[in-house]
């Protein structure tokens, strides 16, 4: 059941970035995973994925592809590192509508910050939605910007070309079948390491 709630989500998410990217290419991937990556509602599980598939395909090229995505997710990393960086907590806590997120999620993602430091920069940018919410703690804490970019960029770089290739290798099969079995097992397999990343972090407030 919860395969295909999250295949169902996936799939309407991938009418309309399917749509922009056909029409825009580089630059939509670009716009796309800036917005994602200041914790605006955009899946980067479906952004890059498909722009693996336009790779393989022909339509688009693999470098032009990864910078494009690279440099949005960066680029939208940065804005909600300087918004918690120079508005402070009590700001963002005002307007956590904002950021789709609750203060319950922000307070456990902080207080992992605080614990873990500079890893959990590294290692949230593989956790779905943590891995961009997580530059808020980091700006909260004035985190040096030297180590939050070369941790933020080391983690995004490889959660990018991961899924880019996940995008061209397993979804360009002509079989409907192996298809929609490999975009269900990953939809779980990411909403898993997301409950489990949340869980901790609760346990460790």
């Amino acid at each position: 059941m919860l395969g295909l709630v999250l295949l169902s989500i996936l799939s309407n998410a991938y009418g309309t970035i399917n749509t922009l990217m056909a029409q825009y290419g580089y630059l939509a991937i670009f716009g796309l995973m800036l917005l994602e990556g200041s914790s605006l509602p955009v899946p980067s599980e479906v952004v890059l994925p498909l722009a693996g598939v336009l790779v393989a395909q022909h339509t688009l090229s693999f470098i032009p592809v990864y910078i494009a995505a690279l440099l949005g997710s960066i680029g939208g990393l940065a804005i909600d590192y300087y918004i918690g960086y120079f508005l402070g907590k009590d700001v963002v806590y005002k307007h956590l509508k904002l950021f789709h997120i609750s203060q319950e999620q922000l307070d456990a993602f902080d207080s992992w910050f605080d614990k873990n430091g500079v890893a959990s920069v590294f290692f949230t940018r593989f956790i779905p939605v943590l891995r961009t919410i997580m530059s808020l703690p980091a700006g909260f804490a004035k985190m040096p910007q030297k180590k939050f970019y070369s941790y933020s960029i080391l983690g995004t770089g490889i959660y990018d070309i991961v899924l880019i290739i996940f995008g061209m290798k397993a979804l360009t099969t002509h079989n409907a079948v192996i298809t929609l079995t490999a975009i269900g097992v990953f939809a779980i397999a990411l909403y898993a390491i997301y409950r489990v990343a949340m869980s901790r972090m609760t346990r460790q407030k």
